[in-house]
């Protein structure tokens, strides 16, 4: 369990978990999860799930600073598998795929 706070332009580039679905309760703000691409527009006290293995993003291209609780679960057998980036970084062609940045 974690709180993202996100100012408005910033955003949590495209990922997946491979071993758990993500819940997303917005506590504050606007923000929209591209879920497979698929812009989804959360306002506050609003809630999203994510299943296992859907890639998803999450932007604030609102006004005011967001603030969100997510949950994972259930979680990776270790940390730096749970999460999978699947956007090109800047100034590259390909997505990093890296596994287990933190986020």
């Amino acid at each position: 369990m974690g709180v993202l706070t996100l100012e408005p332009g910033e955003f949590v580039s495209e990922h997946y978990h491979p071993y758990s679905e993500e819940f997303l309760y917005l506590v504050r703000g606007e923000l929209t999860v591209r879920v497979d691409g698929a812009p989804i527009r959360l306002s506050a006290g609003e809630a999203l799930m994510i299943p296992i293995e859907v890639r998803h993003r999450v932007e604030n291209d609102g006004s005011e600073q967001a603030l969100a609780v997510f949950q994972l679960g259930p979680l990776a057998p270790r940390p730096e598998l749970g999460h999978v980036d699947t956007e090109p970084l800047p100034n590259a062609s390909e997505p990093s795929l890296s596994v287990g940045d933190g986020r």
